[in-house]
């Protein structure tokens, strides 16, 4: 690899001198890096095509070489990762996307898998030569691809501003999935893939470098870890706590430290997380109002005392007998302890568990079948379902309007001239930023990683190298939040189908057939929401039927395969099927782990 990494530093340069030499002006390094990533979609573009085309074609193709070539473009597919996955998400979907249909929820459409990780599963472990049209077929997708990206980055200027923001991205993103195998989940050479990237995000930067001691600092921690992953190649055994909190912490430090001492212009804009942020577990790194439904709607002091107190009032039920508390309460992470809480009114059990509210303001998505995309819609929905709070918005407002204390509260939160009503938006906003005051990233696990190293066991730090790795936890509960979430970007909440069944003992798959019954997509059939983990201590039973009592019934489950791995027939199933082949003692670890993500509130 050195080799190869040696070669692309000189060609960089030579682009860079051939910039300069044709015009009076030295160009910025801007222009410059976007000849570099033209040079390189050249270089995978004419590779898929001359050579792992040409052998994909030939009558009978060679596995080992089939398979090396596959290696090799995903390497190139590395160096140009960074600014393909923040400038061109789209394409980046059919170049190197989950290998599972998509589905944009705010128009419905439905995107087939496509790209390396679909090829991935054509040749390892073994070479399906039933395949071979539809492996012809995904690398004339990812020329296309590679056609897309040279007409963008031809047409476009690039700003300083986005390249340090995309290489502070794109270092989150190997420390998130990068080193978790995310999409590499059969090859697993996540630490080689990671050093390439690494490798193109030193030369990218060093266009900005002077003698200045910033820019050599950074330099020489990102060679620094390079060197680490070179040199820790096993999948099972890297220990991603240290790479994490000495190597990846500083770089994006350090990233951020040099673009504020170059005064590189930054253009702000809503997002979770914080442009500003130096790294993944800076206590302020997310910003807990951005999934508001608009800017009037950011949590206030105010609006949260407001909210605390309409969450606990069970004027909002028809009945006047059921709260949000009722069933999200404090003491128990905001959760109700049972299997399923009860229709109102009735001892007929509700349809699903219910979720801690702990963090919740962090998903861009609600419920378990994802069905509402702001907490305020969450909120409207669970007053107004008849089996919940059978309740109705615009009475609950008419009666806090005749309540004295409410309406110096509502006059205070949302200031008003010649105000005569109460606003359900407001109703729903209020509880909305009572719910987003609940951020808690503040356990033990976070104090690790702001440099606290008493702050975890280490049985506990075994546990989360295993969580992320060997255990494949952290390629669906994703850190630092250890939700669906997918970072990042952060603006896209995945589900699973993971085929969870009817009781402990019976193994049938559980009849709710989840965001299929929102969205007719197949795909959807038995899909939930991937919820987090933080907490996960306080929050039993588990799943969304509350199946399992325990976490240790909740590793065996994973640890078999999910439902497919007890047998039940799952055609859809995301989650891998087969088994992790975890000791016990593995588990243990990362239910430890698991204990150490657990809020101090």
């Amino acid at each position: 690899m050195k080799k190869v990494v040696f070669i692309g530093v000189i060609l960089m340069a030579i682009i860079g001198y051939a910039l300069f030499s044709k015009g009076e002006e030295k160009p910025t390094p801007a222009k410059v890096i976007a000849q570099v990533l033209l040079t390189q979609v050249d270089d995978l573009s004419s590779f898929l095509k001359n050579k792992f085309q040409a052998v994909a074609e030939s009558d009978s193709p060679n596995e080992k070489q089939l398979q090396q070539l596959f290696l090799q473009a995903r390497l190139r597919y590395k160096k140009i990762e960074w600014a393909a996955e923040y400038f061109d998400a789209a394409t980046t979907r059919s170049v190197n996307g989950a290998p599972v249909p998509e589905v944009e929820m705010s128009s419905g459409q439905v995107f087939q898998p496509a790209g390396l990780q679909v090829i991935e599963s054509y040749l390892f472990p073994r070479y399906n030569a039933t395949k071979q049209k539809e492996l012809i077929k995904q690398l004339k997708t990812l020329q296309y691809g590679c056609n897309k990206y040279k007409t963008y980055f031809s047409n476009i200027d690039i700003l300083d501003g986005q390249v340090f923001d995309a290489a502070r991205l794109e270092v989150f993103r190997i420390l998130t999935l990068g080193i978790a195998g995310f999409d590499d989940p059969l090859t697993q050479k996540s630490m080689a893939e990671s050093a390439v990237s690494l490798e193109s995000l030193k030369n990218v930067l060093n266009y900005y470098a002077g003698n200045d001691e910033a820019s050599k600092k950074l330099a020489s921690q990102i060679s620094t870890a390079i060197i680490y992953l070179e040199s820790h190649t096993d999948f099972d055994s890297f220990n991603r706590a240290e790479f994490i909190t000495r190597y990846g912490n500083p770089i994006s430090r350090s990233i951020a430290n040099v673009e504020r001492l170059l005064n590189i212009h930054v253009i702000r804009y809503n997002r979770l997380l914080r442009q500003d942020a130096q790294t993944l577990f800076d206590v302020n790194a997310f910003d807990v109002n951005a999934y508001a439904p608009n800017a009037d709607a950011a949590s206030t002091a105010q609006k949260i005392m407001l909210g605390k107190m309409l969450f606990s009032d069970p004027v909002l039920s028809g009945t006047g007998t059921r709260s949000c508390r009722s069933c999200h309460q404090p003491e128990k992470a905001f959760t109700d302890g049972l299997i399923r809480n009860t229709i109102l009114g009735s001892k007929q059990p509700l349809k699903r568990n219910t979720p801690t509210l702990l963090n919740a303001g962090l998903q861009p998505a609600q419920f378990y079948d994802l069905r509402a995309t702001t907490l305020e819609d969450q909120v409207s929905n669970v007053v107004h379902n008849p089996d919940e709070m059978h309740g109705s918005m615009v009475m609950a407002a008419k009666r806090l309007w005749q309540n004295k204390t409410y309406k110096q509260l509502f006059i205070k939160a949302y200031p008003m001239q010649k105000r005569t009503v109460i606003d359900t938006l407001e109703m729903m906003n209020a509880i909305g930023s009572y719910v987003r005051s609940l951020t808690m990233l503040n356990s033990r696990f976070d104090a690790y990683m702001r440099g606290d190293n008493t702050a975890m066991s280490k049985d506990e730090l075994h546990g989360f190298n295993l969580f992320m790795g060997k255990a494949k936890c952290g390629t669906c509960h994703y850190m630092p939040l250890f939700n669906g979430n997918l970072p990042p970007r952060f603006i896209k909440m995945e589900s699973e189908v993971i085929g969870v069944p009817q009781s402990a003992t019976a193994h049938v798959i559980d009849a709710d057939l989840g965001r299929f019954n929102i969205m007719q997509t197949p795909s959807f059939k038995h899909a939930f929401k991937v919820t987090t983990v933080r907490n996960a201590s306080r929050t039993a039973p588990y799943m969304h039927n509350g199946v399992f009592k325990t976490l240790n019934q909740v590793m065996d489950f994973y640890n078999k395969g999910g439902g497919t791995g007890l047998g039940i027939k799952i055609d859809n199933q995301t989650l891998p099927f087969d088994k992790l082949n975890l000791s016990a003692k593995e588990s243990r670890d990362i239910i430890a782990f698991i204990k150490s993500l657990d809020s101090r509130y």
